[in-house]
């Protein structure tokens, strides 16, 4: 019973956060439309894209959480790396080719993830969106497969994406190459940033599971970390949890001090300064799948109040 009891305890705790909303997965026009009792929550875009990307992510108070640059210029917002839209899943080397960046630099031309088909939608106290997507390199040339099934659910001041990966080897062996650049990211709104666009001193914080913070948590492991900042007077805060069965848990993480927050587990050689510029390589073979699974938790005040630490213990639970 005592082995039991702690199983029986995060369950109910689990049940009690998607018991509490009404989300309905609606595929409006070319988006997918997510509500949560009648009010936004996000929308999926995936028609004429780099990549398929959630945007906005509107956060417990109401507010978006995320940067609204390039979907849409508002006076104030940073304007640097285009390929940042809002919520995303992408790798900056697969097979050579980078599917992070959208424009060509230092003479690469990025590829794309191009959506397939929606393969499942589900409303309800937790909504469903499963998608398949195609890894396509620069000269047409279709060379994996991407599946995301991702979940939305809220409890009271608190909502919750959990993004599921399946990276598929459909079409040969598939090479997730070392570098800084991927994966599980979200660009978080301008005021919730470390460092403000002139370099100084931001309102917002970072804290990881390891108890470091702020600037030094940078290519550090932990299984989560928690960014959280001010959004029109109220602090807010989006946690990542790594999941315990994903690949090198706990993760890298690759998160800014202007905003960028990724969870990264091939960028090896970058995050801890090694000379192999293969020690984070990973090969999936050719028929295999590797599956990668995310929470994002969007919470009012800070990782204490939010209390991230039990909240991810109930996940992994």
């Amino acid at each position: 019973m005592s082995r039991l009891k702690p199983f029986l305890l995060a369950t109910s705790f689990l049940i009690a956060q998607s018991a509490s909303s009404d989300v309905r997965v609606e595929k409006t026009g070319d988006t997918v439309t997510i509500t949560e009792n009648g009010k936004p929550f996000t929308e999926y875009h995936y028609k004429d894209v780099s990549r398929p990307f959630l945007y906005p992510v509107i956060g417990p108070t109401g507010q978006s959480v995320t940067r609204n640059y390039p979907m849409r210029e508002v006076p104030g917002e940073a304007r640097d790396h285009v390929h940042h839209r809002s919520l995303w899943f992408a790798h900056g080397d697969i097979n050579g080719v980078d599917f992070w960046a959208e424009t060509p630099h230092k003479n690469v031309t990025p590829g794309k993830t191009v959506h397939e088909a929606i393969l499942e939608t589900k409303s309800g106290p937790v909504g469903l969106l499963k998608t398949r997507n195609k890894l396509v390199a620069p000269g047409g040339e279709v060379i994996g497969t991407e599946i995301f099934t991702i979940r939305f659910h809220s409890n009271k001041e608190r909502r919750y994406i959990d993004f599921d990966v399946e990276i598929l080897a459909s079409n040969g062996d598939l090479v997730m190459g070392d570098t800084k650049e991927g994966c599980m990211a979200i660009r978080l709104a301008t005021s919730m940033r470390l460092r403000t666009p002139d370099k100084k001193p931001g309102a917002g914080h970072i804290v990881t599971s390891e108890g470091v913070t702020d600037a030094a948590t940078w290519g550090q492991r932990a299984a989560w970390v928690d960014y959280h900042g001010p959004v029109d007077g109220e602090t807010v805060g989006v946690a990542i949890f790594d999941h315990p069965s994903n690949l090198r848990h706990p993760t890298w993480w690759h998160v800014r001090d202007y905003g960028l927050f990724a969870a990264n587990p091939f960028g090896k050689r970058y995050f801890e300064k090694l000379e192999d510029p293969a020690a984070g390589k990973h090969t999936i073979p050719s028929g295999k799948t590797l599956k990668q699974k995310y929470r994002f938790l969007f919470h009012k005040g800070d990782h204490l109040a939010a209390k991230v630490a039990a909240e991810y213990t109930a996940w992994t639970r």
